[in-house]
């Protein structure tokens, strides 16, 4: 898939946001299933503004590896994808 097929599955499953059992972390799921699509050394934070994280995986490398299974994990995780400047980002 490309970066807008990602857009429209994590717009199209948004209902999902946070949707899931409290058993395990659900940010370091998050973390290790990004890594999974986007392989990388750098940090997985990469800023952070108020009660929001930045994350550092490139969306066209995980849009790439992704499946909309693994857009929907990422959304019950927490995790959403922002259209302004296209890159990840978590509430804390």
């Amino acid at each position: 898939m490309n970066v807008g097929d990602m857009r429209e599955l994590f717009n199209k499953h948004d209902s999902l946001f946070l949707e899931r059992s409290k058993e395990g972390r659900a940010d370091m799921e998050a973390f290790t299933l990004l890594d999974k699509l986007a392989p990388g050394t750098e940090d997985m934070i990469v800023a952070s503004e108020h009660d929001e994280i930045y994350l550092a995986p490139d969306p066209e490398v995980v849009a790439k590896n992704a499946t909309e299974a693994d857009v929907i994990t990422l959304i019950r995780c927490g995790v959403r994808f922002h259209d302004n400047d296209d890159g990840f980002s978590m509430y804390v």
